[in-house]
């Protein structure tokens, strides 16, 4: 029985301070917090989720997902 891996659609989520709610330009490109890259899209909504709760008291921390695998592979998208 051929068993096939399912498709590895890497995300990275990352985030940061930034200096203007209004745009997306880090306070402090030094002080970014890459959270890690994940194998789906599920469980970097796990991973984002979880990191956007931890700073919510901050308004000017957001953090973001990254379809890497748009990035690897764009003509496919």
């Amino acid at each position: 029985m051929d068993e096939q891996k399912p498709k590895q659609l890497l995300h990275l989520v990352f985030g940061g301070e930034l200096d203007d709610l209004q745009s997306v330009n880090f306070k402090d490109l030094d002080d970014l917090d890459i959270v890690g890259i994940f194998p789906d899209y599920s469980s970097a909504l796990s991973a984002w989720r979880s990191k956007s709760q931890q700073t919510v008291d901050n308004a000017a921390m957001r953090y973001f997902i990254v379809h890497m695998h748009r990035l690897l592979t764009p003509e496919r998208t």
